[in-house]
């Protein structure tokens, strides 16, 4: 099995922004974590992290047929981005959507997600170990 983790803007700041909102684990931190719990269930991964819109989209269209699963945090761009929900639909490979904070308990603007019609399932409020439970779902889902 193979998945690939996508992170948007500013998630490379991790540790650094808003440690009240986003905690204190770095980004780093972040991909270590995701890579050794992958490494003790067999799954290959790759980890992407960019704040451009436009590289978001041309990775996602990278994936297909070639990745079984998208965990993606768009970030900011989940309230904004069309183009990324129709790369996701576009390569229809299931995905699930990520967000560290609880995103429903924030801004308005940020209760809106526009990624959500693409993916199986969100996952908000459990910090990064929302990444490990997506990408549990991902595995149950694929094997299923």
């Amino acid at each position: 099995m193979k998945i690939l983790v996508i992170n948007g803007p500013n998630i490379n700041m991790l540790g650094v922004r808003e440690p009240a909102i986003y905690g204190e684990e770095t980004y780093d931190d972040l991909c270590k974590r995701i890579e050794k719990h992958c490494a003790s269930k067999g799954i290959t991964i790759e980890i992407y992290q960019s704040n451009h819109e436009g590289d978001l989209v041309d990775k996602i269209q990278s994936a297909f047929q070639k990745f079984d699963g998208i965990v993606i945090n768009a970030a900011a761009y989940t309230h904004t981005s069309v183009a990324i929900l129709d790369a996701l639909r576009g390569v229809n490979i299931p995905a699930v959507e990520v967000h560290i904070s609880k995103t429903d308990g924030r801004e308005e603007f940020r209760k809106v997600s526009y990624l959500s019609a693409a993916c199986i399932e969100t996952i908000i409020g459990e910090g990064t170990l929302g990444y490990i439970k997506a990408i549990d779902i991902l595995e149950k889902e694929v094997l299923s």
